[in-house]
């Protein structure tokens, strides 16, 4: 896995959630190669620690493991303090965690679509809210919400997972242009298929889908960080997430919602 981004360093200390696999792993490790102190969020912490320890000794840089599961009110606080606290402050926050699972809505019990919202919607606002209200008093800063391609179009078959994707794409634009002129930046990373845990972790289908389709986790990471650090609004990774970005937006919403069915049709 290839460590390497953008030099010179950017921010000073980022916040990733979701770090311990996939996109907030190869984020984590591509920003502690181009020197940026690191505070690692996720419920798995012997994988953090590992990384941790790995990053560290390689990059010779300070790395803060936080294990929470975002799903917890109690834990999901603690990482709020640490987003909102003005010692060792964070200047880039990356919403990274997310989780979906595929399947008709009723069929999912209901827990688990509760989940989904608290990891996937609810844990980004109150984030985004705490470093909101803090950057701009320390020096400014960046937020980073990895977001998805499913935001771009109701998800039959996943109506639960896009629906979220979809509050992210809408709110991280909002912020946007809300947090112009003080300093911060709000920039929406938004994938499509890459191979990560994500899958695995959900029970979606993987192997039904042309490769042409699929990204690499380092990829996506670095579109992602390179365009936060540009402070774009609005990063889509991949020329076929490009071209289904843009269809869904003049295609009339019965064929959207139609050639997204087919999609996650094939997902279950």
């Amino acid at each position: 896995m290839s460590d390497t981004m953008m030099t010179p360093k950017v921010w000073d200390r980022a916040l990733v959630t979701g770090a311990s696999s996939g996109i907030g792993e190869a984020m984590a490790r591509q920003l502690g190669a181009a020197g940026t102190d690191l505070v690692l969020v996720a419920r798995t912490v012997t994988r953090l620690e590992t990384l941790a320890t790995e990053i560290a000794g390689r990059s010779g840089i300070e790395v803060e493991v936080l294990g929470a599961d975002l799903a917890d009110s109690d834990d999901l606080a603690r990482v709020e303090e640490r987003v909102a606290a003005t010692g060792r402050p964070v200047d880039l926050l990356v919403n990274n965690a997310g989780f979906g699972f595929p399947g008709r809505f009723g069929e999912i019990p209901v827990d688990d679509e509760e989940g989904e919202i608290l990891v996937n919607v609810v844990a980004v606002v109150r984030l985004a809210h705490a470093a909101a209200r803090r950057m701009p008093t320390t020096g400014g800063g960046a937020i980073l919400n990895v977001g998805s391609s499913a935001g771009f179009q109701p998800g039959p078959g996943g109506a639960n997972y896009a629906a979220t994707k979809a509050y992210v794409l809408s709110f991280s634009q909002a912020l946007h242009e809300e947090l112009r002129g003080r300093g911060v930046t709000c920039t929406v990373l938004c994938p499509g298929l890459t191979r990560t845990e994500f899958q695995q972790r959900g029970s979606w289908s993987s192997d039904k889908l042309p490769g042409l389709l699929w990204q690499e986790a380092d990829a996506v990471a670095r579109s992602g960080l390179d365009a936060a650090a540009r402070g774009h609004a609005v990063e889509v990774t991949g020329l076929p997430n490009k071209v289904m970005a843009t269809t869904a937006r003049v295609s009339p919403l019965g064929m959207s919602r139609w050639f997204a069915a087919q999609f996650y049709d094939r997902m279950q």
